[in-house]
């Protein structure tokens, strides 16, 4: 709560108690490094004391902690968490996370405006302050079918909303490079606002001018090489560390006190098993500092830089007049947080149960055809067939080409060479498209997996080596509303339903971390080897991630930026 700045200088002087006074700990000093002990004095919703002595109507003895400024995700998709905002909160927060910059283009694939407008009105509920970047690309491209179409007028009535920073990462970017009349527009609707990045591996001029179109951040680097050539360029790089897309080990050679006023941390798509089983930011930071990162880097990129980043002003530090984001922690490279102030309020069991919710949106949404075995057949005539190569641990795939003989006018899957069967179905009743095609990666030698989890239309994805199978799986999510399913010998052996929007589950975290755990054996009972195959499965269908995808159009050469002719 945002008190009277009368009171806020009465109490950074000392001449009243403060309303909360955090007494014992060790502040790291994010300007100099230093460790300095000291009582930190809230006022509200704001830091007004540090470095000083102070007395507090409340008072919390922090003796032996570390006390940090709260970490800021700073571009991530809360829908890959499969649970709400509210839940998301409740799994998050209490890591020290307590700003999110997120880009509801997940929702907003199926239900436009609807999916956006609940995200804003659930950032005013949640402990954590969460931020929206208007989605840039609904759909991402003109290669798939989504649920919803985003122009620019349909977004610049929302560019003023509070809880709205600027324009969400900009995937189309041959869209951007070609000058494509409906990427400019967005673009000039946001000039000089925040714009968000998205353009793997592209170098040299190219880079130069999508940057001059004034997108400022960027997360998609792999590479320490591509990394510098977009940082030397003006790009501030978020480093992501998702569940599929890991790319914290390239890049951490980077996190030096040299780089990271231009760096931060972001997890873009990270489900609640990995952050039960690793973390969330606060992951980062460990793992950052076990691979050889200096602290004062690795805590920078994790709040200042990432606020500065994004015109938070008001963050970042443990500082008079900012945001009392606060977490206190065992060690800097530990970083296991036991108290959590998010905006002066202490995160507790009781905070999340006091929180105010907002009705979930866009039930009933998976409207997708019955299928068959039949639907799942390749035809063509040539042998030499496009593959889909999965790169593990990257949402980048091998554009591969593998002979598969056609037998009686189906090309068929071949578990001992590792080829899958992938296909994308249209579900949001548009215009009932089937597209089939090829992936290795996955390991499967029987049964098949789908989720309507599929960046960024969303449409029903299926990977199987049994067309009846695969069938049987793609008409569950129907039946479910949406989310994962598993099917081995025509059995459902385990399902996780996602009933708002085909994306996120209405239960508790810790449930869909369960059913998460059964997931995974039950795909690992396939035969699948990924370590996290539900995600890599959404990012098959996403064009605008070289090298070769699939969407309900078909197989998309994505470095041609076109649809493959079958054959």
């Amino acid at each position: 709560m945002s008190r009277p700045l009368a009171d806020r200088i009465a109490q950074g002087r000392g001449l009243r108690p403060a309303d909360l006074v955090l007494r014992g700990g060790r502040v790291f000093d994010l300007i100099t490094g230093d460790l300095v002990e000291t009582d930190v004095a809230v006022c509200g919703d704001t830091i007004v004391g540090v470095f000083g002595p102070y007395r507090g109507v409340q008072e919390i003895d922090v003796s032996g902690r570390i006390l940090v400024p709260g970490f800021i995700d700073t571009h991530l998709h809360i829908e890959s968490s499969l649970v709400t905002p509210f839940e998301f909160d409740r799994c998050v927060t209490p890591r020290g996370v307590t700003t999110a910059i997120c880009d509801p283009h997940e929702i907003a694939n199926v239900a436009g405006l609807t999916g956006i407008r609940y995200f804003l009105d659930a950032s005013a509920c949640t402990l954590m302050d969460i931020r929206v970047n208007l989605s840039s690309c609904v759909p991402s491209t003109h290669m798939e079918t989504a649920g919803a179409r985003l122009t620019a007028a349909d977004l610049v009535p929302l560019a003023d909303h509070p809880r709205v920073i600027g324009l969400a990462e900009f995937m189309n970017f041959p869209g951007v490079l070609a000058g494509d009349p409906e990427c400019l527009a967005k673009l000039e609707a946001f000039r000089g606002r925040h714009i968000d990045g998205h353009c793997p591996l592209l170098r040299g001029n190219d880079l130069n001018g999508y940057i001059a179109a004034g997108i400022r951040t960027e997360h998609e680097a792999t590479t320490a090489d591509e990394a510098l050539e977009k940082l030397r360029k003006g790009m501030r790089v978020l480093i992501r560390e998702g569940s599929v897309s890991r790319d914290l080990h390239a890049l951490a050679g980077l996190i030096t006190e040299r780089f990271a006023p231009y760096l931060a941390f972001c997890t873009d798509d990270r489900n609640p098993l990995d952050i039960a089983e690793h973390g969330h930011i606060d992951h980062m930071i460990r793992t950052a500092i076990a691979l050889g990162a200096d602290p004062l880097a690795v805590y920078r990129t994790a709040s200042l830089s990432a606020a500065e980043a994004f015109g938070l002003k008001d963050r970042g530090l443990i500082a008079p007049g900012r945001r009392a984001d606060i977490v206190a922690i065992d060690s800097l490279a530990g970083c296991h947080a036991s108290l959590v102030l998010a905006g002066g309020v202490p995160v507790t069991a009781a905070a999340f149960a006091a929180r105010p919710t907002v009705a979930p949106v866009a039930r009933q949404s998976v409207r997708a055809r019955p299928v068959t075995a039949a639907d799942f057949r390749t035809a063509g005539n040539r042998a030499e067939t496009p593959v889909i190569g999965i790169v593990p641990g990257k949402i980048i795939t091998a554009h591969l080409t593998e002979t598969i003989p056609p037998q009686g006018g189906d090309k068929r899957a071949d578990p001992a060479r590792d080829l899958a069967k992938v296909a994308v179905i249209e579900r949001h009743g548009v215009n009932g498209n089937l597209a089939t095609g090829f992936v290795r990666g996955f390991g499967l030698q029987r049964g098949a997996i789908a989720a309507t989890v599929a960046h960024d239309h969303h449409n029903i994805v299926v990977v199987g080596v049994d067309p009846a199978d695969m069938a049987l799986a793609a008409n569950r999510l129907g039946q479910i509303e949406g989310g994962f399913v598993v099917v081995r010998g025509g059995q459902v052996t385990a399902e996780l339903p996602l009933p708002l929007a085909g994306l996120m589950s209405l239960d508790p975290f810790e449930v869909v971390r369960d059913r998460l755990v059964a997931l995974r054996a039950a795909a690992r009972d396939l035969g699948v080897v990924l370590d996290e195959p539900f995600l890599q499965l959404a990012f098959v269908a996403l064009p605008v991630i070289p090298h070769l995808k699939i969407t309900d159009h078909g197989m998309v050469d994505v470095d041609r930026f076109e649809v493959i002719a079958p054959g």
